[in-house]
């Protein structure tokens, strides 16, 4: 296995973010932007997601990436970036939080 920090262009989801548009797909690319205490992923981790919901990436490691991809549907339709938050802390975080502990911010965007 490839344990590079470096991704080919099988597996950047900015390359697959590309792909999908030159193919007619939306996307919506979802951006670690901050994170606090044992997260998962580091800032500037990327997920893309198309309108079906089909998404490569992480940005959690499997922790929250179903929530993330609903959002980004959400803003898929509407145009409208939204920046969501999981940790602890939240309430929710029992339903779609981190396990680990810690706590991420995700701006998530459509892109086109």
């Amino acid at each position: 296995m490839d344990n590079s920090v470096y991704l080919d262009e099988a597996r950047d989801p900015l390359i697959i973010a590309e792909g999908w548009m030159k193919d007619g797909k939306d996307v919506a690319i979802a951006t670690v932007v901050e994170t606090w205490g044992s997260a998962p992923r580091p800032v500037g981790s990327h997920l893309v997601i198309d309108a079906e919901g089909n998404f490569h990436g992480s940005v959690s490691g499997g922790c929250v990436e179903g929530a993330v991809v609903t959002e980004a549907i959400d803003v898929i339709d509407s145009g409208k970036a939204k920046m969501l938050e999981f940790g602890v802390a939240d309430e929710t975080a029992w339903q779609v939080g981190l396990s680990c502990g810690g706590r991420i911010k995700v701006y998530v965007e459509r892109l086109g």
